[in-house]
């Protein structure tokens, strides 16, 4: 009987590029530089200057960071004359992090 619901398990992995694209998503949110910069676009959208500031990082460092970031798909940024400004990507970040915090404050 463990055999059939063994197989069952593996008819519903998905394909091993898939996992392997989940596993480098979770790599990112790996970093705690990073973590804290999302988690300062949680409530809205910060230039590189501020984002620098409220974390007391360069912004070379933050730059750097926003890069891989926004590589991963995680953040997205608008153009506003010669300001840049960068958000949380969409509500599946959101949640990711808001998940993660609930998942920590459980007794």
């Amino acid at each position: 009987m463990a055999e059939a619901g063994t197989d069952k398990t593996v008819a519903k992995q998905p394909d091993d590029e898939i996992l392997y694209d989940l596993a480098e998503l979770f790599k990112v949110f790996g970093d705690s530089t990073r973590i804290k910069i999302l988690y300062s676009m949680f409530e809205h959208e910060l230039c590189v200057n501020d984002i620098a500031r409220l974390l007391n990082l360069s912004q070379s460092s933050v730059s750097h960071q926003l890069r891989i970031l926004k590589t991963s798909k995680l953040v997205k940024f608008r153009r506003d004359g010669k300001s840049i400004y960068y958000s949380l990507d969409d509500e599946h970040v959101r949640s990711i992090i808001s998940m993660g915090m609930e998942h920590l404050e459980e007794p």
